[in-house]
């Protein structure tokens, strides 16, 4: 029987971020350190370097603070100065850093021959995935052998809410950290929120009732996919396998009808493997 996914309830919304008040109450949380990883995180792929300006831009930091987190997060190693621009890239140590996660994740491994094989068979991208914030990350991916790919690899990040990855994640995770996220999309984006919640809401339905969630066009608008979700154990948190592909070379009757059931079917021998 396919996984029952609770229903969604709506709650006032509230920052993404710890607001400085938050912080202040919480005697334990560090708030130049958190200002530090902000900065690493607004990185995105594709991107060579950032300037001071850019980086305060979307930290929301005066560029003082910024000037001030750069010099250190260079001094460490997790930034490096390219100083014919003024401009920043990511160095070395966040490359181990991230290197040393993955290599903590065995369920990779373990996933890998049988997405291969659903890969394989449906001639597209499957993609293994956790939740970063308001999106999803990719840490494990294998492709088929079209000759049109999505442009995807690990460390690739997906939108929460618009991906069916995101969306199988809100559809296994607790209520508690449901209502939670869906808050903070809502704060963070008050426009797009009620196409977002009507999204959301209709994954939940199509969770209980098929097993799977879909995102035909609502990623990207020429993106088909499928994801189902699942608890590995061993203290990790929930995580989402997906198969998607550009529309032009998968049909979405084929996606449900032959593929979906296979993905079922995989992310269900997945449940529990890391133990308990």
């Amino acid at each position: 029987m396919p996984a029952a996914a609770p229903q969604l309830r709506a709650r006032p919304g509230r920052p993404a971020r710890a607001t400085a008040s938050e912080a202040g109450e919480d005697r334990h949380f560090v708030t130049a350190l958190a200002r530090g990883l902000e900065l690493l995180s607004c990185f995105r792929r594709g991107e060579e370097a950032l300037a001071n300006s850019e980086i305060a831009r979307r930290c929301g930091l005066a560029r003082s603070t910024v000037s001030r987190l750069t010099h250190t997060l260079t001094r460490l190693g997790y930034l490096q100065a390219m100083p014919e621009s003024g401009s920043y890239r990511l160095g070395t140590a966040t490359i181990a850093l991230g290197a040393t996660a993955l290599a903590g994740l065995d369920v990779r491994r373990i996933a890998r021959p049988g997405m291969r094989d659903l890969a394989a068979f449906s001639n597209a991208s499957v993609g293994l995935g956790v939740r970063d914030r308001l999106g999803m990350r990719y840490v494990e991916c294998c492709r088929g052998e079209a000759a049109i790919a999505l442009n995807i690899d690990v460390g690739s990040r997906l939108s929460l809410c618009r991906s069916a990855m995101g969306r199988a994640y809100l559809a296994i995770c607790d209520e508690a950290e449901r209502e939670a996220i869906l808050e903070d999309v809502r704060s963070v984006d008050e426009t797009a929120w009620p196409r977002l919640r009507e999204g959301v809401e209709r994954a939940l339905v199509e969770y209980r009732e098929t097993g799977c969630v879909r995102s035909f066009g609502e990623w990207q608008p020429t993106v088909s996919s499928i994801a189902v979700g699942f608890r590995p154990g061993g203290g990790l948190p929930p995580m989402s396998i997906n198969c998607g592909a550009p529309t032009i070379i998968l049909d979405e009757g084929f996606l449900l009808d032959e593929v979906r059931p296979r993905l079922i079917a995989f992310a269900a021998s997945l449940e529990g493997v890391m133990g308990s």
